[in-house]
């Protein structure tokens, strides 16, 4: 996720403060935060694919995906 769109949630939660969001904006800002929840998901599980545990004696193994 771009650094725009996120900028864009932010306008968007400050409008919100101030007066009553119109439908279209409230359907931009709920697709706008389901992209940027899906952007930081899709990230962790990236980084905990290429995570290890190292035990005491060395040996390393892959950290195992629950589902």
């Amino acid at each position: 996720m771009d650094q725009k769109r996120i900028d864009r949630i932010s306008e968007l939660t400050r409008i919100s403060r101030t007066r009553a969001l119109t439908q279209d904006e409230l359907d931009e800002r709920a697709q706008l935060r389901a992209e940027y929840i899906a952007a930081v998901k899709a990230s962790l599980v990236s980084q905990l694919e290429n995570t290890y545990i190292v035990e005491k004696d060395g040996t390393r193994h892959k950290v195992k995906r629950r589902d």
